[in-house]
């Protein structure tokens, strides 16, 4: 990364990826809470959670787009969340989570390493989260440690390769070409 420095492009993309994951989390937050599954199970549904701070890190490369964009995208789906107000911590935690990926490699790398790191780093943000807020009484073995597991493996899948797969496909149509991402092969 040659910069930290911000671009108007940088905010605008961040921004447009935040409020078009937070549509995306309108209609997941219907699914997830109608599937009501078990802790866990329901680790596995926290990837899509994930993506836009995965995604704006590899794309926008700049410390501060995984939490600006992961939390703009809390943001929006708190207009439609049934879960209340709680949700901006989310994103807010989320984005924190996957920055810590980004921030670890020093913002130098974006290849597959870096996208699974910050899956990870994500992933167990929001299961530290889940588990301090909602599951503080369960047993550790029967649900946090399971539950913890399955939301590493969901991030790493959807947010970590889903999330770079997307920005390389994004890459390839020439509508990066503003971003590094979009001028080498990430």
């Amino acid at each position: 990364m040659s910069t930290t420095r911000w671009r108007t492009v940088d905010i605008v993309t961040t921004a447009v990826l935040g409020v078009a994951f937070g549509v995306v989390f309108i209609v997941w937050n219907l699914l997830n809470s109608a599937v009501a599954l078990v802790p866990p199970v329901s680790g596995i549904m926290n990837g899509v959670y994930l993506l836009p701070g995965v995604v704006a890190g590899l794309l926008v490369r700049k410390p501060g787009a995984a939490t600006f964009a992961s939390t703009l995208a809390a943001a929006v789906s708190l207009l439609a969340s049934p879960y209340g107000g709680i949700i901006v911590v989310y994103g807010l935690v989320q984005g924190l989570g996957a920055e810590l990926g980004f921030a670890l490699t020093r913002y130098r790398t974006f290849g597959w390493a870096t996208a699974v790191l910050a899956g990870v780093t994500a992933g167990l943000s929001t299961s530290v989260l889940d588990m301090t807020i909602y599951y503080p009484e369960v047993g550790f073995w029967s649900v946090k440690v399971p539950y913890t597991l399955l939301t590493v493996v969901s991030s790493v899948l959807i947010a970590g390769v889903l999330g770079l797969l997307l920005v390389r496909a994004l890459a390839r149509t020439g509508a990066l070409s503003a971003f590094a991402a979009g001028r080498s092969r990430v």
